[in-house]
């Protein structure tokens, strides 16, 4: 009995010493034979510069062109005031005017980026001064004004409207009143070509 165990033993211990044996030279044949493991390298800004030229759009850090807004307010508004106060003055039958101020120019413009692709789009209303000089009766008279622009919105300037009053003027009789609100009406259109002039600039940021 004695000697049956320690032959079976004797074989069991043999069977792990050729396991271990078997397993320490598979892992040493593996270890020679792989591919060594990657080493983390710091990105340079050569190296960027060294990348193929890819069309991007929006900030440094979206290179994948995922979804960016940016809020285009106070270029929109300073933009649109300019515009608006260089326009000249126009020409009627009976006088001329211009815009003397911008009294309220409040809205929203932004530019999104959504896959690599550029949205533009804004909203605002308006509210303008003017001042100008009519004749009336046998003499030209200094008159004021207020336009006011209802809300508008990209692509939708064709459909743009104004409000016109005209300053209380008590000696200028209710006809001339009249003629003159008509007047500041053909304010609309070179409104509309200056903001149409916006609109190409915001699509060009």
């Amino acid at each position: 009995m004695e000697g049956g165990a320690a032959a079976t033993a004797a074989a069991v211990s043999a069977g792990k010493d050729g396991e271990s044996s078997s397993y320490t030279y598979w892992v040493r044949g593996a270890s020679r034979d792989a591919a060594p493991l990657p080493v983390p390298k710091k990105i340079e800004p050569a190296d960027l510069s060294n990348q193929p030229n890819q069309t991007h759009l929006g900030s440094a850090w979206n290179r994948a062109g995922t979804w960016e807004e940016k809020n285009l307010n106070k270029w929109a508004t300073d933009r649109i005031k300019e515009l608006l106060v260089t326009m000249g003055s126009v020409d009627f039958s009976g006088g001329k005017a211009e815009i003397a101020e911008v009294t309220r120019c409040s809205g929203d413009a932004f530019l999104v980026t959504v896959r690599n692709k550029k949205r533009v789009g804004y909203t605002y209303e308006l509210a303008l001064k003017v001042k100008g000089e009519w004749q009336i009766g046998e003499e030209n008279k200094k008159m004021k004004g207020h336009i006011d622009v209802p809300e508008f919105s990209f692509g939708e300037l064709d459909d743009l409207q104004i409000e016109v009053k005209l300053s209380e003027e008590k000696d200028v009789p209710p006809q001339d009143k009249v003629r003159i609100i008509k007047d500041l009406k053909l304010f609309l259109q070179p409104l509309r070509e200056k903001l149409l002039q916006f609109e190409e600039e915001l699509k060009d940021r």
